[in-house]
Formats: structure tokens, sequence, C-alpha cells
């Protein structure tokens, strides 16, 4: 693992729009059944434009993020030997179908060890006009040579 990733912040992503059918596929790939999350009228009378994507749904865009450090020559991250350890999410608001977002990853920490590492990122996605929606984190185990 390079050490030297910390604080290494990638190019912002392309910018993503938000599909309706999109937040419908991904709703009902993790089962989540309110109304808001498919019927852009349910969503309307909770104050919304359009449909409201599940929470995880982040990851979606996040994803853009990581392919760009596993993309990286000089990372270290062996993706046969990685696995992603643990997500969570600081949002600012919930994402709609509508929106077009972008995301910028931070590596905020490498530790090794043994012969592997943790690496802690964190992809910032903000909407057209530049405002924050939500905060991805990550962290991906990656195991050593031997492991």
């Amino acid at each position: 693992m390079n050490p030297e990733l910390v604080e290494r912040v990638f190019a912002p992503t392309a910018p993503y729009l938000v599909g309706r059918e999109k937040v419908r596929d991904f709703a009902r790939a993790v089962f989540a059944t309110d109304p808001q999350h498919t019927d852009p009228e349910a969503a309307r009378a909770l104050g919304y434009a359009d449909v409201v994507a599940p929470p995880t749904f982040a990851m979606v865009i996040q994803d853009l993020t990581l392919q760009q450090l596993l993309a990286q020559p000089d990372s270290g991250i062996v993706l046969e030997r990685t696995v992603h350890a643990e997500q969570r999410f600081r949002y600012t608001r919930p994402i709609v179908a509508g929106d077009e977002l972008t995301a910028t990853l931070t590596v905020t920490g490498v530790r090794a060890f043994g012969k592997g590492a943790m690496v802690t990122s964190e992809a910032d996605i903000t909407d057209a006009d530049g405002a924050h929606v939500v905060t991805a984190i990550s962290v991906l185990l990656v195991g050593g040579d031997d492991a």
C-alpha cells in the first residue's frame, strides 16, 4: 500500500444525471418499499420534485470515484485482494431524480496492518449548483501478497 495516497484529491467525476428509473430500480434492488422511492406523486406530497433515492444510492456516484482510486498505478491496491469493509453517509439533503451530481474523492487515511492495509476515503457529492448533497465515506480492506 502506498501511504502517500493520504490527502490525495482526485479530479471531480463527470456529472451523473439521476434518472427516475434508476432510482426505482435501485429501490427495488434494496427492498426500499416506501412510495417516495417509486411514485413521483408520493414524493411530491413530501415536498420533493421527483422520486427520492434510498440513502445507499449515493454508492452509485461514489463508485465512480473509487474507480479513479483503483485505476491509480501507484496505489498498491489490488482489486482481487480488496474487500469493501465499511460504508457511511453524511447527508445534507436526499438525492432526488433529476439531480445532476458530481463527486470528488479524497483519501483520508491509510492504516497498515500485518501485510495489508485499510484505506479510508471520502467522496463529497455536490449538485449542479455546487451545493453539498452527501459525503460517502468508504473503507477498503486490502490484503497483502500472502493474504
